[in-house]
């Protein structure tokens, strides 16, 4: 069965945030997995556990938290999702993205995107931070887009354009940040497939192929929606592996790798956040 909503479910899970909030969010920032630490940056913050949302689907992933941390960061009002949905857990896209459409009824104008990623560019690192400059929706190709069904004019048009789908300004804000604070700023095409198996050899070479950087299992159903409903998006891939393109080479993918290159890649993403949020341009 198929799960979608309407505006009023979106509206009940906004009420019930509004209901426990003194601020009113303007930037929201989606943690993916290991990067969840990046929440305790926030100041004077407002803590929802998803299970108290009304309809806001709960992760069954370790390395995401599962709650909303509301409050600021870097002088800014932020809602921060420690933890995020998958396709692969079995969830629908309507649900994937419900998070993305109860941040546009709130007023949120803004969406920080963070996941972890395996590094497809034979010159990236584990630990690497790369800027996601584009997006290959692979997922979107066999016909899981998250716009599929009636469209809601309210939100976005029913055909919206993905030209500059990563916000330029927001873009080039980061990389002088990058610059700034020494940390090495990678740069590429991030490819979102279903999951949850990580990636044969053999597709590995065909995803380095069609010009993907970095490959994970989220994000671009996010950002879809987010542009839909008129969202500026800047989105960071934390590399914690490297995708094994020959059969015989030694070492496997494990979840267990990714969690644990997020300890590296915490402390630079959230250097490099802050440094985003204090140089954020005027709405």
């Amino acid at each position: 069965m198929t799960i979608t909503f309407t505006r009023e479910h979106y509206q009940e899970a906004a009420d019930l945030i509004g209901s426990r909030i003194q601020i009113r969010p303007q930037i929201a920032l989606i943690l993916g997995s290991g990067l969840g630490e990046l929440a305790d940056a926030v100041e004077d913050p407002a803590v929802i556990p998803y299970s108290e949302v009304p309809h806001w689907p709960r992760p069954t992933v370790v390395g995401h938290g599962g709650r909303l941390v509301i409050g600021q960061l870097e002088g800014k009002p932020v809602m921060v999702m420690q933890g995020r949905i998958h396709y692969y857990e079995g969830y629908s896209m309507a649900q994937v993205t419900f998070p993305i459409r109860v941040m546009q009824i709130m007023g949120i104008g803004s969406l920080i995107v963070t996941n972890a990623a395996g590094g497809l560019n034979p010159e990236f690192r584990a630990g690497d931070i790369m800027l996601i400059t584009d997006q290959i929706n692979l997922v979107g190709v066999g016909g899981a887009n998250p716009l599929r069904g009636p469209n809601d004019d309210a939100f976005g048009p029913r055909f919206p354009e993905m030209t500059r789908a990563y916000d330029r300004e927001l873009m080039g804000i980061a990389r002088a940040v990058a610059a700034d604070e020494g940390i090495e700023l990678r740069e590429g095409v991030y490819i979102c497939l279903a999951g949850p198996t990580f990636e044969t050899p053999a597709e590995v070479r065909m995803l380095r192929i069609l010009g993907g950087d970095a490959v994970g299992m989220s994000t671009v159903p996010e950002v879809i929606v987010a542009r839909h409903g008129g969202m500026r998006v800047l989105g960071f891939s934390g590399i914690s592996n490297i995708a094994i393109d020959d059969p015989e080479r030694q070492g496997r993918p494990t979840h267990e790798e990714v969690l644990e290159a997020g300890k590296v890649i915490v402390p630079k993403l959230t250097r490099l956040i802050k440094g985003v949020l204090r140089r954020w341009p005027d709405e």
